[in-house]
């Protein structure tokens, strides 16, 4: 149970912490662009050994296979209705709404991990790159005349929601065998690897340029470790 609060914590603090920091600081975009890349390094490597190896061994290359390609999808289509319905003008309601959307499959794999090997790599990758994104998003709601309460208040509603899909992951696959976990697994490594290249790397670089290929070094290398 506490392991379970931990883990939620971990994942979605980050968010409300982020937002605070962001209504009361404008941090350097290099920086901000650096801790994205090391997310992005990170969360590569926490998808291949985290969420699709443990698919993988457990249903085999199909049901693994489709159901990444799947997760890949939904976040694909997902996040190009997303831009299209969004203006501008609302580019941090646009940020808070891709920040869950590419969340949701994270903190709920974190939960399934939870019934087996806690994944302790996918935590920290997660960790590092939520707080970012809402510091970033909380800054462009305050330049878009949001104020402060509304924006603690929406990334407040997020922090709860994300929350919640640990415990999600971790009580609805309660007792689940491996053949079974291999669909949530799969399908969370698919959407967080398309969110990685749609959106951290694409930020990231923008924001840093080439230099940040050696912060995403540093993330890989990270996770990596904390894998073994």
């Amino acid at each position: 149970m506490w392991t379970t609060v931990g883990y939620a914590a971990g994942a979605s603090l980050p968010l409300l912490a982020g937002a605070i920091v962001g209504v009361r600081w404008q941090p350097p975009q290099r920086l901000v662009a650096s801790v994205l890349a090391f997310a992005a390094g990170a969360l590569i490597v926490s998808t291949s050994f985290e969420l699709f190896e443990p698919a993988y061994e457990g249903g085999g290359a199909w049901r693994a296979g489709l159901s990444f390609a799947a997760g890949a999808l939904v976040f694909v289509v997902a996040d190009t209705w997303l831009d299209r319905r969004t203006s501008g003008s609302a580019a941090g309601l646009a940020l808070l709404a891709g920040v869950t959307l590419d969340g949701i499959p994270e903190n709920t794999a974190l939960g399934v991990s939870l019934n087996s090997t806690a994944s302790l790599a996918l935590l920290v990758a997660v960790f590092v790159s939520n707080f970012p994104e809402a510091l970033a998003g909380a800054r462009s709601m305050l330049e878009r005349d949001r104020s402060p309460r509304f924006v603690v208040g929406v990334w407040s509603a997020a922090t709860v929601l994300l929350g919640g899909a640990v415990f999600a992951g971790r009580y609805l696959f309660a007792g689940a065998d491996p053949s079974t976990l291999a669909y949530p697994l799969a399908f969370a490594g698919g959407a967080v690897l398309a969110s990685v290249i749609d959106t951290l790397a694409p930020e990231a670089f923008g924001d840093g340029g080439p230099a940040i290929a050696l912060a995403s070094a540093a993330g890989f290398v990270t996770g990596f470790l904390l894998s073994l």
